[in-house]
């Protein structure tokens, strides 16, 4: 019976990984392999009819709820336990995982799918490996470190490795890559891939596929494009003071690969635009970045998330901005419990309606169940996870990413 499970939950995972992107593939060569586009259909059209199934089984606040990934530090302690268990019985999303160790990490993984009625995501910041979050994790070098030899196939491998070491712990999403274009000097050359817009694509998206086809969702940062920025948004708002044709042919162009790629996920920073937005609102609450650029200009059809809420770069904004701009998903906000009770207010004065909660809800679910969340449950012992998380081909790759070998 357990073997039988596995093996569902294997195919789920190899299926899910990239499948929409496989289904606009399948469906350009439907007359040569008919066989492939009736399994990823079904596949896709199974996770719809189970989100729009979980999604008309939910309450105003419950699905509201389910916008939500709070942050919380990767540790088993009981304060930490008992907040996790609040998170579930009033059905949150999931939880965005900070430092810590993988014995903490896996702990509130197992802990938080099994107390909750709707599988949640379990995120974590790992722009250069979980060691970034995780201290007994393999470690990797920060993106501007990677060799200008690194190729796509070592970008790859390296990320079908950092799904393996996140499946064993129980995450399901990792926030990143970092897509955003550096300048000389500039706040984020240590989190770029690097200068050239093209080989950040090309690296990013290399990434990332190894991500998705381990399993994994990936989420691209920070839209429309940290690169030229110099505020640093735990601090303040940035603001990028490119034209709109300039951010085109730079900032945009990795994203913009990345949605034709169809990949899962894409973060909203804390970035003015005035090019596009007089108002001069955070991308993460900005109709005007999220909806008009993303959405409809760059044809986006996956999972928007927030950067981290509780950042002073969104001081003066809130979920209800961030829903009604067109995000799907919260992060980190500062008061998690306060920020559902304002969505819901948000709906019952009309200020959002419920049919757009239902909307960001049932793509909340659609990936979950891509990401193997049909009610599938880890079955991983949490005192199996402290040291398993190294290999030969983690150390092997790390080398080779700094040497370009």
């Amino acid at each position: 019976m357990m073997k039988a499970r596995w093996f569902w939950m294997t195919l789920v995972l190899l299926l899910a990984a990239g499948c929409r992107e496989r289904r606009h593939v399948a469906q350009d060569q439907a007359s040569d392999s008919p066989g492939t586009v009736a399994v990823v259909s079904d596949m896709t059209d199974d996770a719809a009819r189970w989100a729009d199934s979980v999604c008309a089984a939910l309450t105003l606040r419950q699905k509201v709820a389910q916008l939500f990934l709070p942050a919380v530090f990767a540790s088993d302690d009981l304060w930490t336990l008992r907040r996790v268990r609040e998170y579930a019985d009033s059905c949150i999303g999931g939880i965005v995982l900070l430092k810590g160790d993988t014995r903490g990490a896996s702990a509130l993984a197992d802990s938080l799918s099994a107390w909750s009625r709707v599988m949640p995501f379990v995120a974590i910041d790992a722009e250069w490996g979980l060691a970034m979050r995780l201290a007994d994790a393999p470690g990797f070098p920060a993106n501007g470190s990677i060799s200008p030899e690194a190729d796509d196939q070592l970008m790859y491998d390296y990320g079908r490795e950092l799904a393996r070491e996140c499946r064993l712990i129980g995450i399901d999403m990792v926030l990143g890559p970092v897509v955003d274009v550096s300048v000389p000097g500039g706040l984020m050359r240590r989190r770029s891939f690097g200068e050239d817009p093209r080989r950040v694509a090309d690296l990013a998206l290399a990434y990332a596929r190894g991500l998705e086809d381990g399993g994994v969702l990936s989420v691209a940062k920070h839209f429309p494009g940290h690169g030229s920025v110099s505020a640093d948004s735990h601090v303040r708002k940035g603001v990028i003071e490119r034209s709109l044709h300039e951010m085109d042919s730079i900032d945009l162009y990795p994203f913009r690969r990345w949605v034709e790629q169809r990949l899962s996920g894409v973060m909203a920073g804390h970035l003015a635009v005035p090019s596009i937005d007089p108002d001069m609102r955070p991308a993460a609450v900005s109709p005007t970045v999220i909806t008009d650029l993303l959405r409809a200009d760059l044809g986006f059809t996956g999972l928007v998330l927030t950067d981290a809420l509780n950042m002073k770069g969104a001081e003066g904004y809130g979920a209800p901005d961030a829903v009604m701009a067109g995000a799907d998903i919260v992060v980190a906000p500062a008061s998690t419990f306060s920020e559902v009770e304002g969505v819901v207010n948000a709906v019952e004065s009309g200020m959002i309606t419920e049919a757009d909660i239902d909307t960001h809800v049932r793509r909340i679910l659609f990936y979950k169940y891509l990401a193997g969340a049909s009610g599938l449950r880890r079955a991983l012992r949490r005192d199996s996870v402290p040291g398993s998380l190294g290999s030969r081909e983690a150390e092997e790759i790390s080398g080779r990413l700094v040497s370009g070998d």
